[in-house]
């Protein structure tokens, strides 16, 4: 951390700013003009640095001035996959599933707001004591939280889950760990067969970076409608359309909801749709849709296991208020619903999907489910790792759908004995 007293950064901070003026200058320019500001104070103060500290100060105040401050460093770190901010003084950082205090602080409450400000105008979104919460995106994909006080009292928290770019395509996640071979292709294969897939687990899990990869196999044709309440989907193809939530006006009015947007959806002639995640009543939405020909869906949804998804699809659809009963909804889940990928973090940071499972129908009222592959944890090694193999333990039941698309599964699941694969 820079060892350099709060009030005389902030007061540098503010001569170079009006030195600059409203102008948005050059890296170069920025730093000249700080380097000068340092030299005239040091003079004036008679203060004697290092090289090394007026080096870092210039690098730290062009941040601020040009960018996102403190947390430009910990942003360009690819081996950074959280951040956490509890107040000005206590960034956290999340690296291979591990959780440390970094060594980056705000100057004070009014920097760190003044960041957030910064990264709230160019995602357009407004945070103030009526509305102390928000969602959205950064420019590359990250994820932002944010919430400050009266509701935060300890003072103002940011968390900001990184997109990772590094991850593009199924090999990425094979190199990985997150799936095996045999899992790729079949994946691959229920993609193009436009199966309604579920991407289920808890937050951080990898559930997005997953659809975000899988998306890649969508026909280049397919006219794609994406509904999200913060832009974290970063498709390839050039025919899609991104739906965004929006949240009330200072007025307390004009709010755009996941469902407002779903069903406005359904009226732009999808080929695909994809959910970015269900919290709510549009689950009711979800399932009709996918029981009235829309197929190739895609969805987001936190839950624990395959079995907990299920029911909480059903759980969440109960609040569209229909009146429906229960045993109408698992019939419409289990005639709509094809596939569960459950993502999850393990011990020691890893990420799998630890199931895929078929909906295999409907049994004495109950929704059927059948694992294809699962992630088998063995122990863990000398080095905390954790030890397993994916297992394929049952050949998908409904083929049909495969069938009528075209695509084949020979040489994907073979038949006989279950095969596993580390």
């Amino acid at each position: 951390m820079l060892d350099v007293d709060k009030e005389l950064k902030r007061e540098i901070r503010l001569e170079a700013g009006m030195r600059l003026g409203r102008s948005t200058p050059s890296r170069t320019e920025a730093e000249k003009t700080l380097r000068d500001v340092i030299e005239s104070r040091l003079s004036r103060d008679r203060l004697k640095w290092t090289p090394e500290t007026k080096a870092e100060l210039v690098r730290s105040l062009v941040d601020d001035l040009l960018g996102l401050g403190p947390l430009e460093a910990l942003l360009r770190d690819h081996t950074v996959t959280e951040i956490m901010i509890n107040g000005p003084s206590r960034i956290y950082i999340e690296k291979a599933g591990k959780k440390t205090l970094s060594t980056a602080q705000f100057d004070s409450e009014a920097h760190l707001r003044s960041v957030m400000e910064k990264m709230l105008a160019g995602a357009g979104r407004r945070l103030d004591e009526s509305s102390p919460f928000v969602d959205f995106s950064l420019s590359d994909g990250s994820r932002v939280n944010v919430i400050i006080p009266p509701v935060a009292p300890d003072g103002s928290a940011m968390t900001i889950r990184k997109f990772l770019s590094t991850l593009g395509t199924r090999d990425d996640l094979v190199r990985l760990g997150t799936i095996n071979g045999p899992m790729s292709a079949f994946l691959e294969a229920a993609v193009r067969a436009k199966l309604n897939i579920l991407f289920a687990g808890a937050t951080g899990a990898g559930k997005t970076a997953t659809l975000n990869i899988l998306s890649r196999d969508l026909a280049s044709d397919d006219r794609i409608i994406t509904i999200e309440d913060a832009l974290e989907l970063k498709l390839s193809q050039a025919h899609v359309v991104r739906l965004l939530t929006r949240g009330v006006n200072i007025e307390g009015k004009g709010a755009v909801s996941t469902r407002h947007l779903f069903s406005n959806a359904l009226r732009m002639r999808p080929s695909r749709l994809i959910l970015g995640e269900i919290r709510g009543e549009e689950a009711m939405d979800l399932l009709q849709a996918i029981n009235s020909g829309h197929d190739g869906t895609l969805a987001v949804l936190h839950a624990s296991t395959p079995a907990d998804a299920v029911g909480r699809l059903e759980t969440l659809a109960m609040y569209a208020g229909l009146g429906l009963p229960s045993a109408e909804i698992r019939r419409q889940i289990a005639s709509g619903l094809n596939l569960i990928l459950q993502h999850e973090m393990l011990g020691d940071g890893s990420r799998k999907i630890t199931y895929i499972t078929e909906v295999a129908g409907l049994q004495d009222g109950s929704v059927v489910l059948n694992d294809i592959f699962r992630y088998q944890i063995e122990g863990q090694d000398s080095a905390g790792r954790t030890v397993g193999e994916f297992r394929l333990l049952n050949p998908p039941r409904n083929l049909e759908r495969f069938r009528k698309r075209g695509v084949r599964l020979e040489g994907i699941i073979p038949s006989g004995q279950p095969s596993s694969g580390k």
